[in-house]
């Protein structure tokens, strides 16, 4: 195992950090993580089984994580932002026998616990539960083959039901091989600060830190503060993010951010949505060429294509804002096309959907053959994804796929909230869009249409979806219509209703 490894070599290197301060360093995180594998393992369980992080960012996120793969166990991250249902039901899906999770969050799992028939125990961090963990002996690592399951990512479906994205152990030191190769270099003396989820996209990119014995960084606050980024900034040398594009968008216009010291600067990879072209330049200016964007998914994470820092300095090329505004080239080990529905390739210049393959592709989607069976053919991942390549190779996405909302970098699929609203009686149709947000990128607007004669009510339809979704997903707005747009199929036209917002709702 790699952190082993890292542990002979780097012991008295600083593991793990929580704001300003050394928490304690690689012997030591090794030693907590054989201990907790040990813990899991007394546990009953055994290898192959799903242990379940429901966590907000901590140290114990990592030491969880690491101490299951160390057991032969996997991991599977569940966004801690969602709806205790959502959480149950995919702890249920998964199979997940153990669950550790935050105090606030373990409450709240606990309402949900008859919907949960398999998991067997819920172990809370900060407790005597999560103290008996590491008090068990250090076992030794797992031998596990690299097809092995590790991450078990839910990623939600427009079916409305998430659906586990099945990466293996080779899936992800793949992934820690390409962040080298086609992101950055990665020294002891360099950190990780952790300001996005570590159960999501940041979580991943700290692979490759931990291999190379770098600093892990939780931020006091748990998740992004301006403020309180620019203060970790000045206090760890070498240090980087994965952000959302909105939050390379705060930071760059935060009071006062020219006169921030942030020489310690050293890489914001951003993915999730493109940015504004303004908001690349602002950022290029007040941070320097520190930006790489990537374009993945959570069944090809880390990633399809990337757009690295040398492209981003090259302002004199004469396609250097289309370049800056495209999802970059294909990266290491991957295979990308842009086809179309019969799989053929189109010209360049011409849209189609994005397919990929290689080692970077996960095995398939968990107990859904016939979900994998639509998504990977003939070995090809077909992303959903709309696309073209221009001469140069660069790929730029046309369109989102299926009309996903994306809102401060996290996906939001419409019927997840259209398929709720339609629990009330009262509403007839629905139709769920993404509106232009200065902040967030884009932001929830519900459009419903009640049953003839009916009253609906807009804080019964915004009760009604706080009591069965993650609140972020929660429409911002609710407009009651007397119909919706509709072409000669009778399917609804989403396009008409963002024309109706004022915008296409594209970032």
């Amino acid at each position: 195992m790699v952190l082993a490894q890292v542990a002979r070599s780097f012991g008295e290197r600083p593991a793990m950090s929580v704001g300003e301060r050394v928490l304690y360093d690689y012997r030591t995180f090794a030693a907590r993580v054989a201990r907790i594998a040990g813990g899991l393992l007394a546990m009953g369980l055994v290898p192959g089984d799903r242990v379940a992080l429901v966590m907000k960012n901590g140290p114990e996120y990592f030491e969880t994580m690491y101490g299951a793969w160390h057991a032969g166990l996997a991991a599977v991250p569940v966004n801690a932002k969602l709806h205790p249902k959502e959480h149950a039901y995919i702890l249920d899906h998964s199979g997940s026998r153990v669950c550790v999770a935050s105090p606030d969050l373990a409450e709240a799992l606990e309402t949900v616990r008859g919907d949960m028939p398999g998991l067997e125990r819920i172990v809370t961090t900060g407790t005597t539960a999560y103290e008996e963990l590491l008090a068990n002996g250090l076992v030794p690592v797992a031998d596990v083959p690299p097809k092995a399951l590790a991450w078990l990512f839910y990623t939600s479906g427009t079916t409305g039901r998430p659906k586990g994205a099945m990466l293996t152990h080779r899936n992800l030191m793949v992934a820690v091989m390409n962040y080298f190769g086609d992101v950055d270099t990665v020294l002891p003396t360099d950190c990780m600060i952790h300001s996005a989820p570590m159960s999501h996209g940041s979580g991943l990119y700290g692979l490759p830190h931990v291999a190379k014995a770098a600093n892990t960084v939780i931020p006091e606050s748990g998740g992004f503060d301006v403020a309180e980024t620019v203060r970790l900034i000045e206090r760890w040398p070498g240090c980087s993010f994965f952000f959302a594009p909105t939050m390379v968008t705060r930071l760059i216009n935060a009071p006062n951010i020219e006169r921030a010291d942030l020489r310690n600067l050293k890489t914001i990879v951003y993915g999730g949505a493109p940015m504004y072209l303004a908001d690349v330049k602002r950022a290029l200016d007040i941070l320097g060429p520190k930006l790489v964007q990537i374009y993945g998914q959570g069944e090809a994470p880390m990633t399809i294509t990337g757009l690295p820092k040398h492209v981003f300095l090259e302002r004199d090329h004469p396609k250097w804002e289309q370049r800056i505004g495209s999802t970059g080239f294909p990266r290491t080990d991957v295979e990308v096309r842009v086809v179309d529905a019969n799989g053929d390739d189109v010209p360049t210049g011409e849209t189609g959907e994005v397919i990929c393959r290689g080692d970077i592709v996960m095995a398939g989607y968990w107990n859904n053959p016939d979900a994998t069976a639509a998504s990977i053919r003939d070995g090809w991942l077909w992303t959903g994804d709309v696309g073209a390549f221009d001469e140069d190779g660069f790929l730029s996405l046309k369109d989102r796929s299926k009309d996903v909302i994306i809102s401060g970098g996290t996906n939001i699929y419409p019927r997840e909230v259209e398929e709720v609203l339609l629990r009330h009686p009262e509403v007839l149709e629905c139709a769920v869009v993404g509106r232009r947000h200065p902040d967030w990128g884009e932001e929830v607007i519900a459009f419903v249409r009640p049953r003839p004669g009916a009253d609906v009510a807009l804080a019964d339809l915004d009760r009604l979806c706080l009591e069965n979704i993650a609140r972020f997903k929660r429409p911002k707005e609710y407009r009651l219509v007397p119909d919706l747009p509709k072409n000669n199929y009778g399917k609804i036209l989403k396009t008409e209703l963002r024309r109706m917002l004022g915008g296409s709702g594209a970032v």
